[in-house]
């Protein structure tokens, strides 16, 4: 037993003592000095939404007593949703009623995970390894709820020695163990499930992990209509763009499921983004940053929920593709007023450099990009490079557009920089997208230079590197699609003929883009293709169909189509 917690909580061999001084006492129930070393979110449930709370329906079996059955269920739910902090208050509940429940530390320990976001920090990963220590050393457990501690136990081992790749595959193949040993239990499936898109490699273009889950989970689907765990995990097995039509039965159907969770209204709106359902989109994350702002004033929270601010970068996403400039400078201008935030996290980071950075570049409003200043200027910009990557290519962009090469040169730099610094930190990933950020740089400073086939063969390689790299879990897309700047850069050097191919293929993973549509359209009014032409403008304004649509784009869509030809 010494050996194991060593193993599985290192560092914190002190605890596993005190553990074991308890181990005389009922059921191995851990002392109330070893459930204080964990330090458990404690409090009410505090979320926004309908009366009643609605969570979803979730039934999961333990060895704990019946009293505390339906807390646990419910502590359940909001694990499913990424309710993190409200599930552990509730798995902490448990603990207090029944301190020789072993699962629920395995609950606490799942919820200082959080699969598919940023990897856990290093006090939540001390705090899971802390929890799952305690659920291994109780020993009233069934065989199946050893097999979930022990899977859980896996992640945390070596936590500070293995990457969270590593502990990510090795989860699930115990999860794999798990659900094989237990065909009747649907959670066991899953758990396995999400497990399997927690592992799953980014380069791995036939996504052969998504593909097993999706099977796992659309065959349970029809048989618990109501479970919040299979509709949004479907949700993120099919984030992608040739699987995104799979998820919109879902996607239109978890909102309904588990409307008190502001990231239950938002998830949908991965998969709307996916297939371009502007209107969809705008909806759900209304609704869900209402519910996030309203949780934030509920809890007390300094500032806002980083769950708002999710939301509002799909917000203004999608208000732009509608070329809605009017809302979506609403909530760049609303974002300004924002400097506090909980918790301080990747998608605050994300949010607060994509968002302006969008709206300038969707809008080619080069003077804002090549002054886009960092909002907040006190946010700790340092813990997060690859955000901060998106405000240096912004202005990279502006001043190559304005004519100023050499300032443009000297931003590029700072690209470089954070490159290195994400190939020192191993984060190949972000490294990455960082790589394609400077390429295009340097293809848009070529082409300005007048090397019009360097620039090319250059910005070709940037769309190349992109089609083989997935989005982040959790962006809507790209600042801007590699491709779509190769097609911007075709039609500028009047090579319509080429500009057409890259915006047609863009649109097929980037569908309803209102830029890809406009210069698709272009291209092909260029080549007096005109039936194409037509199609694609018409799409255009069907997208941009709102009564605060306004782009000059949008006015020259609509004299085409009045049979006025922009040129």
């Amino acid at each position: 037993m010494k050996r194991l917690l060593r193993a599985v909580c290192p560092g914190f061999f002190s605890l596993s003592l005190i553990i074991l001084s308890a181990c005389n006492g009922k059921h191995n129930a851990p002392s109330n000095d070893a459930i204080n070393a964990i330090n458990l979110k404690r409090g009410k449930i505090t979320l926004c939404g309908p009366p009643g709370q609605q969570f979803g329906s979730v039934d999961f079996e333990t060895s704990c007593t019946g009293k505390v059955k339906e807390d646990f269920n419910l502590a359940v739910a909001l694990l499913h949703s990424f309710e993190y902090d409200e599930a552990e208050k509730v798995f902490a509940k448990v603990i207090d009623e029944e301190p020789d429940c072993a699962m629920a530390y395995w609950g606490v320990a799942m919820c200082n995970n959080h699969p598919l976001w940023a990897p856990p920090s290093g006090d939540e990963l001390k705090k899971g390894a802390k929890a799952i220590a305690i659920a291994q050393s109780i020993t009233q457990k069934s065989k199946r709820e050893s097999g979930y501690i022990d899977a859980m136990a896996l992640f945390y081992k070596d936590w500070d020695k293995a990457d969270h790749h590593t502990r990510s595959v090795r989860f699930e193949k115990a999860m794999e163990n798990t659900y094989r040993e237990n065909p009747d239990d649907k959670e066991a499936a899953i758990f396995y499930a999400l497990a399997l898109d927690a592992a799953a490699d980014p380069a791995d273009k036939s996504y052969s992990n998504q593909r097993k889950a999706g099977a796992i989970l659309t065959t349970l689907y029809p048989g618990e209509p109501k479970h919040p765990g299979i509709v949004h995990y479907i949700i993120h097995t099919y984030d992608y763009p040739e699987l995104a039509i799979l998820a919109l039965p879902a996607a239109r159907k978890y909102a309904s499921i588990a409307p008190s969770s502001a990231h239950a209204l938002h998830m949908p709106s991965h998969i709307f983004t996916r297939l371009g359902l502007w209107d969809e989109c705008i909806q759900s994350n209304l609704a869900s940053t209402s519910s996030a702002r309203c949780y934030a004033g509920s809890t007390g929270i300094k500032g806002h929920w980083d769950e708002e601010l999710h939301g509002l970068d799909y917000l203004v996403y999608s208000y732009l593709q509608k070329a809605d400039n009017k809302h979506a400078k609403e909530q760049c201008d609303y974002l300004k007023t924002i400097d506090t935030v909980y918790p301080v996290s990747f998608k605050d980071a994300y949010a607060f450099a994509a968002i302006p950075a969008r709206y300038v570049l969707e809008n080619k409003l080069w003077e804002d990009a090549a002054n886009l200043k960092t909002h907040p200027a006190d946010f700790p910009w340092a813990k997060f490079p690859w955000q901060k990557a998106i405000i240096h290519f912004t202005r990279v962009l502006g001043y190559v557009h304005t004519g100023k090469i050499d300032l443009a040169k000297i931003e590029l730099k700072n690209l470089d920089a954070i490159y290195d610094t994400l190939m020192q930190q191993k984060d190949a990933y972000k490294a990455n997208q960082v790589k394609i950020q400077i390429i295009i740089s340097n293809a848009w400073i070529l082409f300005k230079e007048g090397k019009n086939d360097e620039a090319l063969k250059t910005m070709t390689l940037a769309a190349d590197m992109e089609d083989k790299t997935e989005k982040n879990p959790v962006t809507p897309g790209e600042v801007i699609p590699a491709r779509e700047f190769l097609g911007d850069m075709l039609l500028q050097m009047n090579k319509a003929d080429q500009a057409l191919e890259a915006y047609e293929a863009d649109l097929k993973t980037h569908p309803n883009r209102f830029n890809g549509l406009y210069g698709a359209a272009s291209a092909a009014e260029k080549l007096h293709n005109f039936e194409k032409a037509n199609s694609r403008y018409r799409q255009l304004t069907a997208v941009a169909n709102s009564t605060d649509s306004n782009r000059p784009e949008l006015d020259a869509a609509k004299l085409f189509l009045k049979g006025k030809s922009i040129n």
